[in-house]
């Protein structure tokens, strides 16, 4: 059974229509894709809510990535030089997430 995913598209279109519609230029680049991947995502929040604050650390634990966005947050460390624990600073996720990733995808 094929697992359907939420249409990411439309919710921050409809969350910026109706919280913030000045924001929507901002945001129109990433809402124009004809595929909104995990990373865009992550953008798109933190371009309509702001930074992290404490309620979101603790929510930290319910996000999930796509094989493409994992390969690009492997990608971005390897070109860029960074260790498990810068990368997973730049990106709010665990040093040992960053491990598992790197053991399971070959890196």
């Amino acid at each position: 059974m094929e697992r359907s995913l939420p249409d990411y598209k439309k919710i921050y279109e409809d969350i910026i229509r109706k919280k913030c519609p000045e924001k929507f230029n901002q945001c129109a680049p990433l809402l124009n894709k004809n595929e909104i991947s995990a990373m865009d995502v992550l953008s798109l929040n933190e371009m309509v809510f702001g930074k992290t604050d404490e309620s979101q650390i603790i929510n930290r634990k319910h996000k999930s990535y796509d094989y493409e966005s994992i390969i690009k947050i492997l990608d971005y460390q390897k070109k860029n030089e960074l260790t498990n624990i810068e990368i997973s600073r730049q990106f709010d996720l665990s040093r040992n997430t960053i491990s598992k990733w790197k053991r399971e995808f070959s890196y």
